[in-house]
């Protein structure tokens, strides 16, 4: 699975694939950002459609730094999200 660092307001994250699967199938892909560690780890989810490669990793990969920036502000906090059961641990 594909991993990624990047930094936004001068905070490094990390984004991987969420493995969610959706509605959409392989048309849509959900990533997972996460800054941290136990307790204090925050996360943030968001789909995004790729262009060209059907592939999420091949597709992460192919993301610049700008996009995961922007994909990054539409994301949505894990307490809102249902990728992480709504917070739930």
């Amino acid at each position: 699975m594909a991993r990624r660092t990047f930094t936004v307001d001068g905070e490094t994250w990390e984004v991987s694939p969420s493995g969610r699967v959706t509605v959409y199938g392989r048309d849509e892909f959900g990533l997972t950002f996460q800054q941290g560690t136990g307790p204090a780890r925050r996360r943030r989810f968001t789909r995004y459609a790729p262009v060209g490669s059907r592939s999420v990793d091949a597709s992460l990969g192919e993301l610049s730094d700008p996009e995961l920036i922007a994909l990054f502000r539409q994301s949505q906090p894990a307490w809102t999200a249902p990728e992480s059961a709504y917070g739930a641990r």
